[in-house]
């Protein structure tokens, strides 16, 4: 957007639309979870060329990649897709979906013209900035930080989101799985807080609350 376009203990808080409820901690094997997954780190960041108007070019040349700290990789992703003056419900649904989809490419890197990295800089994945975060937008990060939002069983996947269509809820997308930008600007101004975007949004999920 901006260009508007995408060893832990745990213990599993689960929200249904209408009430809250507590989901068990499942027993879970292969899948890639919060229960047998650190949230990472360190993000690796292949860097492309910038194009003509000076942004990055999801068809440019791979320059380098950079190790970038997960929390400040999310920082400086979250103002340049969702608008920094929105309302904070919809910026902290926005960090959520942010944070969510770098953790499972974090997971799944991948190699390309001998470069091998998490994400790039570009909206191939998600519009990384260095040195851009604002104070709302951190504080909209800040205040997701501890939790996650999960298959129930805990399983880290990517929450996608496009932009969608402003001044509408954008149903189009909760049938796609996919989170509207402007939806949840939508939504904030007609006092949904982010868990409730972000179920509007995303089907058989759950909030999950991590602790170090």
């Amino acid at each position: 957007m901006k260009t508007l376009r995408r060893r832990t203990k745990v213990a599993a808080i689960g929200f249904m639309l209408a009430m809250p409820g507590v989901i068990a901690a499942p027993n879970v094997e292969a899948a890639q979870t919060i229960y047998n997954t650190s949230m990472p780190s360190v993000m690796r960041v292949a860097i492309r060329e910038n194009n003509a108007s000076g942004e990055p070019d999801p068809r440019g040349r791979i320059i380098y990649v950079q190790a970038v700290p997960f929390v400040t990789y999310c920082e400086d992703v979250l103002p340049n897709e969702w608008f920094p003056s929105w309302r904070p419900e919809a910026l902290k649904a926005g960090a959520m979906a942010v944070k969510m989809f770098a953790w499972y490419h974090h997971l799944h890197p991948v190699t390309i013209d001998g470069f091998t990295f998490d994400v790039d800089n570009t909206t191939n994945f998600q519009h990384f900035q260095d040195l851009s975060s604002q104070p709302t937008t951190n504080a909209a990060f800040a205040a997701i930080q501890n939790v996650a939002y999960t298959r129930p069983n805990g399983e880290i996947i990517e929450l996608n989101y496009s932009a969608g269509y402003q001044n509408d809820p954008n149903w189009q997308y909760r049938n796609a799985q996919k989170m509207a930008q402007w939806g949840t600007e939508y939504w904030a101004e007609r006092g949904q807080n982010y868990v409730q975007i972000l179920q509007f949004y995303y089907q058989n999920r759950a909030l999950m609350k991590l602790q170090s």
